[in-house]
């Protein structure tokens, strides 16, 4: 499975953008898919998940309320609808799709089998 990850950019704080992370190369709707950011001298991080069948989503906590995941199987497309964007949410953003993985470690990286080229998403106040 290859995964293009597309859609960041700069925007001013309180912008909105939407990410789009396109599968193909497979059956990228039986997997699960997360979108992790990670920025300058930090660890990557599981910003949301969804379940393959868009079923049950995960957000981690600086986010909720914010962004929102979805998925379009027939697209073979995950999107991350980003609002309300500051400026600690500036990173790289990248995609990655797991088979098997179990709720307890969706924020676990090494549990994801692909991942996208990340797209570089800059907030600035």
């Amino acid at each position: 499975v290859q995964l293009q990850a597309s859609g960041g950019g700069l925007v001013q704080a309180g912008g909105s953008l939407r990410l789009s992370c396109a599968g193909s190369g497979g059956t990228f709707s039986r997997y699960t898919t997360g979108w992790f950011r990670q920025s300058p001298g930090k660890e990557r991080e599981l910003v949301a998940s969804i379940r393959s069948s868009g079923g049950y989503t995960y957000y981690s906590e600086p986010v909720k309320g914010r962004f929102t995941i979805s998925r379009d199987n027939a697209k073979n497309t995950v999107y991350l609808q980003m609002n309300g964007l500051k400026p600690e949410d500036t990173a790289v953003y990248y995609c990655a799709a797991a088979s098997g993985i179990i709720l307890s470690q969706l924020r676990n990286v090494q549990q994801y089998d692909y991942w996208g080229q990340g797209t570089l998403v800059t907030v600035s106040s």
